[in-house]
């Protein structure tokens, strides 16, 4: 009767763990159910927006959205062969320079693709006004009584193409007296750099302010763009001399759709793996602002103070725009070289940042040694297992000798079993006269959590990881084990819901987790053994659904583990006879 209500008790837990877990995993560790695809990143799918930013007749001052005008939406590749436009090509970047506005309105990340298929297209950035995904970077001017260069301006290039070695210049006169022009530069990489100059040719002095910002139509609707607790998707930047983390619907609801900041080092719009930001010059002095606009839109700006420009003379200012992958060196690059305060800090590492990061860094470092990341996680979790050796040795060397001590132990619980608090007391005396730690065997369990949680964080966040494959059907090892046994194998025609989605990893995790424990001594409390005989099945279905690299560092640190425990038990003989009994 006793072993049927510890067996209940035991399945009552169980079950309550694996119902409790699913709700935890998607609220704190969401893991999308296929590999990424990203199309273009801006705007909703399926629908277009009632209106797409488009460049307002002057640079709004921070703090003061322009307002939007309806646009017919259009297929991105009618926009784009309307022609007026000056190519970018770097070995990163592919795009163009719309010489109506001089918008930077057109990038493809020719590194990355949409998909895991070979043929796959590259991921798009930015989009042209009047499509359902606009999303540009814009530089401009207002003043009062000048008329300064707008949405309509059709500037004129010296140069055919925008590439590291070749600048290209715009130049635009208003007729009055006033040239404007625009020297654009790119980087190897995602950095480009935006000299404007305004040079007052007329008989009075002209007050004007310059600045740079980038329009986004919708919010991504792809659920690997999904804004959580443990990754950062919307408005981010370095504001006001501190990181910061919008979410689109704390700009929606801000007073008078807008955030406004007395400083900023750089702001845009983040995506998990995608970033857009506009850069002031280092150390310069600007205010800054998020908007909300009308038509679903939003808008990262920042502008200079007003400042004159006497006649005979001209004034240059330097603006920067990121458009591109954030990948972990080439943000801590520009931080470092460029003077982008915290510009990494776009990968919302969270709290345990001093920890993820390393972390990150072996595994990049192992993956450039073997070329493949399935092997680089599992020399990674090697490596953990070696370093931990020590405290496992300690943890075995306790089990051993509380095996040890079991049948006194016996004799104070039948001893005191109508009175707890004085066989707690005898027990503690037991433990001290014996130098035995009863919590040692927890300890590298503890060291486990973190280690885990920054390699989701790695799996999830980095652009590195993306699209990795291991070996075999692992296509990308940080989506979940795509062949589940529910649906035998994708024979049928049906997508198991992500609590029932056992693959291949999560059975033979379960697997190596049951001999692990059937390594271990058995439990003397009747219900935790009940536990223990059910928590590998358990496990099976609480990791199922997390990133295939996931799985494949536990199963290997299952394996490892047991081939750990049989050279222990070699030399513990009593815990060996003691886990058979």
């Amino acid at each position: 009767m006793d072993d049927k209500r510890n067996m209940i008790a035991a399945i009552l837990l169980s079950v309550a763990i694996l119902i409790g877990w699913n709700f935890v995993s998607e609220t704190f560790f969401p893991t999308p159910d296929k590999p990424d695809v990203t199309t273009t990143v801006a705007g909703p799918t399926g629908t277009a927006p009632a209106a797409a930013p488009g460049q307002p007749a002057a640079l709004p001052a921070p703090g003061v959205p322009a307002s939007t005008a309806p646009q017919a939406i259009r297929p991105i590749e009618a926009v784009l062969g309307d022609g007026n436009r000056i190519p970018i090509e770097t070995p990163a970047i592919k795009g163009s320079i719309n010489l109506v506005g001089a918008r930077i309105d057109d990038i493809t990340l020719s590194k990355y693709r949409q998909t895991i298929k070979k043929d796959s297209p590259p991921v798009r950035l930015f989009a042209p006004a009047g499509t359902k995904a606009a999303y540009f970077a814009s530089i401009g001017w207002s003043a009062q009584g000048v008329v300064v260069p707008g949405p309509t301006t059709v500037w004129t290039a010296s140069g055919t193409k925008l590439t590291p070695s070749t600048p290209v210049t715009l130049s635009w006169a208003n007729g009055a007296g006033q040239n404007f022009r625009i020297e654009y530069s790119i980087d190897d990489d995602y950095l480009i750099t935006a000299k404007q100059t305004i040079a007052n040719t007329g008989t009075a002095p002209v007050a004007v302010r310059s600045g740079t910002y980038i329009d986004r139509t919708g919010t991504p609707t792809d659920p690997h763009e999904q804004d959580s607790w443990t990754i950062h998707v919307g408005p981010t930047g370095y504001l006001d001399g501190k990181s910061n983390f919008t979410n689109y619907d704390e700009l929606e609801e801000a007073t008078g759709d807008t955030l406004s900041y007395t400083s900023a080092g750089w702001l845009g719009f983040t995506d998990k793996y995608w970033l857009a930001a506009v850069i002031p010059a280092k150390g310069e002095k600007v205010s800054a602002a998020f908007n909300s606009l009308p038509g679903g839109a939003f808008r990262a700006a920042f502008a200079r103070d007003l400042f004159e420009v006497a006649p005979g003379k001209q004034v240059t200012t330097t603006s920067r725009v990121f458009a591109g992958a954030k990948e972990v060196s080439t943000l801590s690059r520009y931080q470092d070289d460029q003077g982008i305060t915290r510009l990494s800090n776009a990968i919302d590492w969270g709290w345990f940042e001093f920890f993820e990061v390393p972390i990150f860094k072996l595994l990049d470092w192992l993956f450039k040694q073997v070329h493949n990341f399935g092997v680089a996680i599992m020399l990674l979790t090697l490596i953990i297992r070696l370093v931990m050796f020590p405290i496992a040795q300690r943890q075995f060397g306790s089990m051993a000798q509380m095996r040890l001590v079991q049948p006194k132990m016996k004799v104070l619980q039948e001893r005191y079993k109508d009175d707890k608090p004085k066989m707690q007391q005898e027990l503690m005396k037991l433990y001290k006269d014996e130098k035995i730690n009863p919590l040692a065997g927890c300890l590298p369990i503890l060291i486990q959590i973190p280690i885990f949680y920054a390699l989701y964080k790695v799996l999830m966040l980095t652009i590195e990881m993306r699209h990795q494959p291991f070996i075999l059907w692992i296509k990308d090892l940080s989506a979940p084990d795509p062949l589940h046994i529910l649906n035998l194998f994708g024979l049928l025609p049906f997508t198991p819901p992500s609590i029932l989605s056992i693959g291949i990893l999560a059975v033979i995790l379960g697997i190596t987790m049951w001999a692990q424990f059937r390594l271990n001594p058995q439990a003397t409390d009747p219900v935790q053994a009940q536990v223990f005989k059910i928590m590998p099945w358990l496990f099976m279905f609480i990791m199922a659904p997390f990133a295939a690299g996931l799985l494949l560092y536990w199963i290997t640190n299952n394996i490892l583990s047991i081939a750990q425990q049989q050279w222990m038990y070699r030399k513990f003989p009593a815990l060996k006879a003691q886990a058979t009994t």
